[in-house]
């Protein structure tokens, strides 16, 4: 370790001049990594609706669709829209009623099927196909054309119209997150450190660990936007405190005698090292446990942030101590008296009242318990986004005016008999809640095959499947549909046990499946590697049991909060933000109890206590504070319900985790002092 902080003080300059040269590669990187705005592409590739997706795509070159509603007065109006429309790159098929029989035919010969679906009065729907996923480039950029060839972005409803309403509203909002995120952090920090400078240079350092973190996303081909969102607010918060520890421990070692500030820096260097990478390891690994996830958003966001955790540690022990060193004289003249109080009130209440404190720990678990298996959790990915948004508007309007809901396509064995495919869809026509049902031999039966347009005669002449277009009166993702979609997939499987049933509607209750399995796993993985990474680097076995229970407490408290204030989270807050509190504040518990047990080898338990919350009380509110600025400025600030619901809630928990350490933790530790010496290995005995 000598080594390691005499090459850094001794080539700080160097140091320097190689980092901010290693940012070119990084904004290149940064710049040129794909963002992706589609939650549902992040699904695993062996379920039935992916696979049917992938035979939608590859044998009927339809990746996805768009329904445009439509002015009916003049069909020949509608027919130079649909050749306007089939000269976008990326359109496949175009089609619309008009298409269905000559325009000189009366409407009134359609089936009902068709006529209720497809007309309104003066309002149609014009069918659009993609070739490419939804989430393609080629896809968004045929959908913007689209939107301007119609003249209207509300009038086109599809899932790359909410991809790139999301990612429009993202782009215009990011750069507002980190102005917030940065001005409320370099606030707490100016309370907290001594030198106007410091904040200056630590948020400098920060923001460079960002930008190799970011630009090295590159090598993962493409993140997604939640990833994009969270990520830098994150890294502010969570690694702020290291670079804090640094400083004080620079500014400790100037004060002895006979020392020059680079050896000053040195020790600093070496005493941060020991400290950090225990205390980086669990929220390194916390943020990897997210990559059990079956819902491989999870992998997206555990990589990316355990990456910058990584950077974040590298940048305090090679950025920053060159940055201090090359502008000490400058943090001399800028130095304040620090305004951050000592806290000490509070430190005599929670060791004065320490079993009263542990009595309301006892009181408060039952409805923190009950709080957390209760809120209310949305898995409808439009609900993320304000109402007034145009695909939302557009997918209203749509639901009024012609009863589409969800959408869902069986496919099928292009060789089942007719008699077979009648008897499939007489029964899935059966099943409570579904509004329509059309299958290629409902046209035929009534004759009018022959009328039917080229783009049409595409899908239905396929070599290998027929498929069966369904509408469902229910709701994407909510419960009446997800019971419906498993009554239909279990009548496609009777008649044809390699039929799938795929779109939206299928896709969201996979969705719901996974989510609920996911948040299971990755909340008993979190606790589990985080308890054995303690154990090694606390060297005790009771001691981790009785941290893990106090954050989980705090993760309980938190995500109670939403149940007792009747907020309704995303499925993926739901999913990530324990991991994420547990990994990020499991370190204030660390610190503390690291702390302790130093103490309590030299004092009695109550002195060791009192000594423990003197040394440690400012420095994890400042780490609490810091989590919180960076977080709760995008949570208020943010018009995207997905990450402002995850922002609001690390915000709050970081509170609440403050919180449970300086007055729950200390009793526990206290109350179980006896549990903690037998079951960790100490440098001597303590009586």
């Amino acid at each position: 370790m000598k080594k390691f902080s005499n090459f850094i003080v001794n080539k700080h300059v160097l140091i320097l001049i190689i980092g901010f040269l290693l940012l070119i590669p990084s904004a290149f990187g940064y710049f040129n990594t794909r963002i992706n705005y589609d939650i549902l592409i992040y699904l695993p590739e062996n379920i039935d609706t992916i696979k049917g997706q992938d035979i939608l795509t590859d044998d009927f070159e339809i990746g996805c669709y768009a329904f445009v509603m439509m002015d009916m007065k003049n069909p020949y109006e509608v027919l130079k829209l649909e050749d306007k429309v089939r000269d976008i790159k990326g359109v496949n098929q175009v089609f619309s009623v008009v298409d269905v029989i000559d325009t000189t035919i009366p409407q009134e010969m359609l089936p009902d099927v068709i006529q209720d679906k497809l007309y309104d009065k003066d309002t149609s729907i014009m069918m659009v196909t993609f070739r490419d996923s939804t989430s393609s480039d080629e896809t968004i950029n045929a959908v913007r054309e689209l939107r301007n060839v119609v003249g209207d972005a509300s009038k086109v409803s599809s899932m790359t119209s909410m991809v790139i309403d999301t990612m429009d509203l993202s782009n215009a909002e990011i750069v507002v997150y980190i102005i917030i995120a940065v001005i409320l952090c370099l606030g707490v920090l100016l309370i907290a450190t001594d030198s106007y400078l410091v904040p200056l240079l630590l948020l400098l350092n920060i923001g460079i660990a960002i930008i190799y973190n970011m630009g090295t996303n590159i090598f993962f081909g493409q993140i997604s936007y939640i990833t994009k969102a969270i990520t830098a607010v994150l890294q502010l918060g969570v690694t702020t405190d290291f670079s804090i520890f640094l400083y004080h421990k620079y500014q400790q070692a100037k004060k002895k005698k006979d020392i020059t500030n680079k050896e000053a820096m040195a020790l600093a260097i070496d005493e941060t090292m020991k400290s950090i990478v225990g205390s980086s390891l669990t929220t390194f690994v916390g943020f990897l446990s997210l990559c059990t996830m079956d819902l491989t958003l999870g992998t997206d966001i555990g990589l990316v942030m355990s990456k910058g955790v990584l950077f974040g540690v590298i940048c305090v022990l090679t950025i920053f101590p060159s940055l201090i060193l090359s502008f000490d004289k400058s943090i001399t003249k800028t130095q304040h008296k620090v305004l951050l109080p000592e806290f000490k009130h509070i430190q005599k209440f929670s060791l004065k009242h320490y079993v009263l404190l542990f009595g309301c720990f006892l009181l408060l678990i039952i409805p923190a318990y009950i709080g957390n298996k209760s809120y209310d959790v949305y898995y409808k990915l439009d609900e993320s986004l304000p109402s007034d948004m145009p695909f939302n508007v557009a997918n209203k309007d749509l639901a009024k005016k012609f009863g589409i809901k969800a959408g869902e396509i069986a496919i099928i064995d292009k060789n089942m008999k007719s008699n077979e495919v009648e008897k499939l869809v007489d029964e899935i026509k059966d099943v409570k809640g579904m509004s329509s049902v059309l299958a290629p031999n409902t046209l035929a039966s009534d004759d009018i095959t022959s009328l039917l347009s080229d783009d049409l005669k595409t899908i239905i002449d396929n070599p290998k499947y027929q498929l069966i277009i369904m509408n469902s009166d229910y709701e994407v993702a909510s419960d009446e549909l997800n019971e419906q979609v498993v009554k239909v997939e279990k009548i496609i499987k009777k008649y044809d046990k390699n039929g799938i049933l795929a779109g939206e509607g299928a896709l969201m209750k996979d969705l719901v499946t996974i989510a609920d399995h996911d948040f299971k796993m990755v909340n008993y993985t979190s606790i589990i590697v985080i308890f054995f990474v303690m154990l090694f680097v606390l060297q005790s076995i009771g001691l981790p049991i009785i941290l893990i229970l106090a954050i989980e407490f705090a993760i309980f408290m938190n995500m109670a909060c939403s149940y007792f204030m009747g907020t309704t989270l995303p499925f993926v807050a739901s999913i990530v933000v324990g991991t994420i509190q547990l990994g990020a504040t499991i370190d204030y518990a660390i610190l503390l109890s690291n702390n302790y047990l130093a103490n309590r080898e030299r004092k009695e338990k109550h002195k060791a206590m009192e000594t423990t919350l003197k040394n440690t009380v400012p420095s994890i509110v400042t780490s609490a504070l810091c989590f919180f600025s960076a977080t709760i400025g995008v949570g208020l600030y943010t018009k995207i319900d997905m990450i402002g619901s995850i922002c609001t809630l690390l915000a709050r928990g970081s509170l609440i985790s403050m919180l449970v350490v300086i007055f729950i933790l200390p009793s526990l530790l206290l109350i179980f002092d006896k549990f903690i010496i037998k079951t960790t290995r100490l440098k001597k005995e303590v009586k």
